[in-house]
């Protein structure tokens, strides 16, 4: 058992039968009243996200968890089959419990988190950022760019981003996962 000062983005814990993943948490300490947690949780298990909030001091059912690295082979429908690195065992995971599927090329290492107990997948953490290849986007009108002005772009991924005017189709850049938003274009 764990309590409120173990909140960390990643934890997993069992909360109304299911299994959750913290992806945000803030300790709020108000002037007047008691401290509290206000969490986004993930479920592992459908991907929908929750909101809720735990009193300071509340006892939270973490889960036992390991984490391995795995390369992404390919999308199938609904399924993404990934290999590990160090045994070459494969296993397929359902597209819900992907954090940023659209930002996901093949041979993309990503760490797995495992249930220790059942040795059951919970979820992907993709890398903090991921460097694709603009396919397609309009070019950059000159003389428009009295503000920080974007335009979308599709990268070989399949997913859209908002990037600056000035990149073009087969630029590299450097996208964060976390939020799908353009970060740096990557000179070769």
């Amino acid at each position: 058992m764990a309590s409120t000062s173990d909140i960390r983005n990643g934890l997993c814990i069992k909360y109304n039968h299911d299994i959750y993943k913290i992806i945000e948490f803030l300790h709020v300490k108000p002037g007047k009243g008691p401290a509290f947690v206000r969490t986004k949780l993930k479920s592992v298990t459908t991907g929908k996200v929750i909101d809720n909030t735990f009193s300071a001091g509340h006892k939270i059912d973490d889960v036992r968890v390991e984490t391995h690295k795995f390369q992404f082979l390919y999308p199938e429908g609904e399924t993404y089959h990934f290999m590990n690195v160090e045994d070459y065992n494969q296993i397929t995971l359902e597209k819900s419990s992907l954090d940023a599927p659209g930002l996901l090329k093949e041979g993309e290492v990503v760490t797995v988190i495992i249930n220790s107990e059942d040795q059951m997948p919970l979820s992907v953490e993709m890398p903090a950022s991921v460097i694709l290849e603009v396919t397609s986007t309009e070019p950059g009108v000159k003389g428009n760019t009295a503000t920080n002005a974007t335009k979308p772009a599709t990268v070989e991924t399949g997913a859209e981003v908002m990037v600056p005017l000035f990149i073009n189709e087969g630029d590299k850049i450097k996208i964060e996962t976390e939020k799908g938003t353009y970060k740096e274009r990557i000179k070769e």
